[in-house]
């Protein structure tokens, strides 16, 4: 391949993340961030994050194909990848395996225990995408990937984003109740409390002027709105 000079370039690799804006941070993205934009292979073919657009995503992380507490992971998951459908959102797991290792754990997971994995992984044996997400423990004596958990909205704006070592599995229940929280704050304006559960109560935002203040009689800490269908 060559530049716009004539010379010889190298081809980009299938899994190089293509920044969507012209400048790249080291940091990870943090809230409020657009995320790092990539193309990727994935176990569902080429995949753009781009492609995600309009729709909610989690994209979430995993140490190593074939180890224990991921395929409990990816099988819970996938067993409730209709409700996070039901909730407009996509997922999207990655780990530094290759498009190969997944393909086959994917298999085996069907054949050990009668679960089709429904959602791509993508694959990052060059670590870049890990690393611009801050997936790769910069502590840890080899590549595995920490378990990463990105909630990002349809604009492509990280909301939440939630890490857990290696030796500790996530909770999906967790995922889809800071889903939830996440939409119903976007959509009402409002706020959720402490164990907020869908269909409860949601919190006011404080009061930001003396006339606001005025309009409170009592309760003005914590005043309690009826959750919105």
């Amino acid at each position: 391949m060559k530049d716009s000079s004539g010379r010889m370039t190298p081809p980009v690799s299938p899994s190089t993340p293509i920044e969507e804006k012209p400048t790249h941070s080291a940091c990870p993205p943090r809230l409020g961030d657009i995320v790092p934009g990539f193309c990727a292979r994935t176990t569902h073919g080429q995949v753009s994050l781009a492609d995600y657009r309009g729709r909610w995503l989690i994209f979430f992380s995993h140490p190593a194909d074939f180890t224990p507490v991921c395929t409990s992971e990816f099988m819970a998951i996938a067993r409730a990848a209709d409700r996070f459908a039901d909730r407009q959102c996509d997922l999207l797991g990655l780990s530094v395996d290759s498009l190969h290792a997944h393909l086959a754990w994917i298999r085996a997971i069907k054949a050990q225990f009668g679960i089709t994995i429904p959602f791509p992984i993508v694959e990052d044996p060059s670590m870049v995408i890990g690393r611009a997400y801050g997936m790769i423990d910069p502590s840890a004596p080899d590549s595995s990937a920490v378990r990463g958990t990105f909630f990002i909205d349809p604009h492509g704006v990280l909301r939440a984003a939630i890490y857990y070592p290696m030796q500790v599995g996530r909770s999906v229940e967790e995922m889809l109740r800071l889903l939830i929280a996440l939409q119903e704050t976007s959509r009402t304006g409002t706020l959720t409390p402490e164990g907020w559960q869908p269909g409860e109560d949601t919190l006011l935002p404080a009061p930001v002027t003396q006339a606001e203040m005025a309009e409170i009689t009592d309760r003005w800490l914590c005043r309690f709105q009826s959750s919105v269908p």
